[in-house]
């Protein structure tokens, strides 16, 4: 199994607290697409006989694209690469680009799952986001995404200043009212060199607190899985057979390309990532050059990327598999490592399996690191 992801580098505005790679001027927008285009098709040996399972439009913004624009991009996969009869083929998309005549018309395209930013339900946390949709415009894309619509996810964050445990709550309840079957939802992060770090920097917004995150995500984790959800990643919980096949792909270690500015691909020993700069992007590729670097990936890495996404996982990190692709010094360091996490009970070993335990789960990242194999070889 492999995917394709594809990044779309545009946005109407940039929220406060993103530093993922964006533009907000459209000027080269059809440019842009002909070049995602055209490194699909660069790219399609590296995929030799693998069958595609996930198409994954990220950014950025997606939905700022038109739907002949996606139909496009999707034609283009299809055209070079071998594709499975049922992908999953899923759009990151804003409520203020998700009208009732937009809905539709991408529920008649091949994009058979939605990725929906909401973030917040309420008024005050999305303009201190600079988030470019309402309140209003939330609850009126739900509502119009799942009459047409079985698989949607959304987007919520928490740990924001001002949004106490009762208002928390009461956007996971709403996020629930509208039968969404994946929720994937985040610690509001202060990046370096955003304008949320600035704004906090100004005194303008008070910094976001670990323990408010914390008591947010510990309610997060309790309701949805009263709910029956499955909390299968620790950003992610999706009622069965709705977990995100594209993410589950990059946590299994599944292989990946990434086409557009900045997308990383992935192929068990090797890592890449395109340009994060559209010029130099699309300068590139009309020069029918891939503007990619690549990096081959030490035992060491393999092993750290490992125990990363398998700690974040309800897969969690096989003592067996540990031993068998990396050998019994990294056992043993791996076993000496977790054992105090395991003496605090956050950490857990059954059948073999090393897993946080729900006091360890918010800690999940910490952890992680503590357990990685720095300068090994």
């Amino acid at each position: 199994m492999s995917g394709i992801y594809i990044h779309i580098p545009f946005c109407k505005q940039a929220c406060h607290y993103c530093d993922f790679h964006f533009s907000t001027s459209m000027k080269k927008k059809e440019e842009m697409v002909l070049a995602l285009a055209k490194e699909i098709v660069m790219r399609k040996s590296e995929f030799g006989n693998d069958v595609v399972e996930t198409i994954y439009f990220g950014g950025g913004t997606p939905s700022v694209l038109t739907n002949e624009e996606i139909n496009f991009l999707i034609s283009e996969v299809y055209k070079n690469y071998k594709v499975s009869d049922n992908p999953e083929i899923t759009l990151e998309a804003n409520p203020d680009d998700l009208s009732s005549e937009r809905i539709l018309a991408l529920s008649k395209s091949p994009i058979n799952r939605l990725s929906i930013g909401i973030q917040s339900f309420y008024e005050e946390d999305l303009k201190m986001m600079n988030r470019a949709h309402n309140s209003a415009e939330a609850k009126k894309c739900l509502e119009e995404a799942t009459k047409y619509f079985d698989n949607i996810s959304l987007d919520l964050i928490y740990g924001i200043p001002g949004l106490t445990d009762e208002m928390w709550k009461q956007n996971i309840e709403t996020a629930l009212s509208f039968g969404v079957p994946h929720i994937s939802s985040y610690a509001l992060t202060v990046e370096p060199k955003t304008a949320l770090r600035k704004l906090i920097d100004t005194g303008k917004i008070a910094e976001p607190q670990d323990e408010v995150a914390s008591n947010h995500f510990m309610i997060l984790v309790d309701t949805l899985q009263e709910n029956g959800f499955i909390h299968y990643e620790l950003s992610n919980f999706g009622k069965e057979n709705y977990f995100s096949r594209n993410n589950s792909a990059y946590w299994l270690g599944k292989k990946y390309i990434g086409i557009g500015p900045s997308a990383h691909s992935y192929h068990g020993e090797k890592r890449g990532w395109n340009v994060a700069n559209n010029s130099l992007y699309l300068k590139s590729i009309q020069e029918n050059i891939l503007p990619l670097e690549t990096e081959i990936l030490s035992k060491s890495d393999r092993y750290n990327e490992y125990i990363m996404t398998g700690l974040r996982t309800i897969w969690g990190v096989s003592l067996e598999r540990i031993e068998k692709e990396f050998g019994l010094k990294y056992l043993d360091y791996l076993q000496k490592q977790s054992q105090k996490f395991l003496n605090d009970d956050l950490l857990s070993i059954e059948n073999d399996i090393l897993k946080p335990t729900a006091k360890g789960k918010f800690l999940t990242d910490g952890i992680a690191s503590d357990l990685f194999y720095l300068n090994l070889e």
